[in-house]
């Protein structure tokens, strides 16, 4: 796959919610560079954050624009967040099934025809006017 067949692969993986699709596209090293957070490094990591954002959140992306290096090594994508927000989580506002709109973006790195590296953008202060501090 492309670079940009191996991103839309990802997130059609997420949009479906088939995390064993979703984490085969990663490499076992990946770093995850979290919105507004910490850095995090592994497979396994990745699919202990994945396990806690769909306990929180259900989302769908859409509108996605993918774009990738002639060479293959690195990528984006911009697209539209729309999700609902499930359970409470840690130092945010209380959930009660609130629906959001927010537009986000993320930057990749591939090796081997693998996600090395994924730094994920959002207006945080947008998304927390939206379900209500």
């Amino acid at each position: 796959m492309t670079a940009a067949e191996t991103i839309r692969a990802y997130y059609e993986a997420f949009n479906r919610q088939d995390m064993d699709a979703f984490l085969a596209l990663l490499h076992e090293e990946v770093v995850h560079d979290i919105n507004q957070g910490e850095r995090q490094t592994g497979k396994a990591a990745f699919a202990s954050f994945m396990d806690h954002m769909n306990r929180c959140y259900k989302e769908n992306l859409t509108e996605m624009v993918i774009m990738a290096s002639e060479d293959g090594k690195r990528a984006s994508a911009e697209f539209i967040v729309n999700g609902e927000y499930l359970a409470t989580d840690e130092g945010l506002p209380e959930a009660d099934g609130q629906k959001y709109v927010l537009p986000a973006g993320a930057f990749f790195d591939l090796e081997d025809g693998k996600v090395s590296r994924v730094t994920n953008y959002y207006n945080l202060n947008d998304w927390i006017a939206q379900v209500g501090a």
